[in-house]
């Protein structure tokens, strides 16, 4: 699905585990902070194992995972890191490159994962947990009109360092007002 200036989400599967490795390579300084995937993902192995459990969730719908190209090249991506059909909730994740930065690349991102949960899954409830000292990925959900429901403080123990984790979440409602409310601009 494009997302605009020669931008595309789509998705991954393990026989690409190569590029992904590239990918992880180029971004891990930069998203190692805040994605812990970044941190396990060290060689063709266990970037196709990763990629594994994400064609083995998306077949139980339970989770997917897309990246970003920009131009063809792998820059990001973004995921459903749960997707849960009982309670018709998920969790968007994202991650990208340093140069591709600044570009609104993850906002239009989230922006589609968000449409395809709400109109083509009927999700009620969509969810983003970020770290409070990852200010790029609570400013995305801010501007994309999620709601800060709280703190878990000191809840993720990552690299040395414990983080507060804010849950930010989106009801359908709320989506589908906030679109009317942008189609009418």
């Amino acid at each position: 699905m494009s997302l605009g200036d020669g931008a595309e989400l789509q998705p991954i599967g393990p026989w690409q585990s190569e590029e992904f490795l590239a990918h992880v390579e180029r971004a891990r300084e930069y998203a190692g902070p805040w994605v812990p995937f970044m941190v396990g993902v060290t060689d063709r192995e266990s970037a196709r194992s990763f990629l594994q459990n994400f064609a083995d969730r998306q077949a139980a719908d339970t989770g997917s995972l897309y990246v970003i190209r920009h131009d063809g090249t792998l820059v990001g991506g973004a995921l459903f890191r749960v997707f849960d059909t009982r309670t018709e909730s998920c969790e968007v994740g994202v991650r990208l490159e340093p140069a591709a930065a600044g570009r609104g690349l993850i906002t239009r991102a989230v922006d589609h994962l968000v449409d395809r949960a709400v109109d083509e899954r009927g999700t009620h409830r969509v969810e983003r947990l970020a770290s409070s000292a990852d200010h790029r990925s609570t400013g995305v959900a801010e501007r994309l009109g999620f709601t800060r429901g709280g703190v878990l403080r000191e809840s993720f123990p990552w690299q040395g360092i414990r983080h507060d984790m804010e849950v930010w979440s989106v009801l359908a409602p709320e989506w589908r007002e906030r679109r009317a409310a942008m189609d009418h601009h």
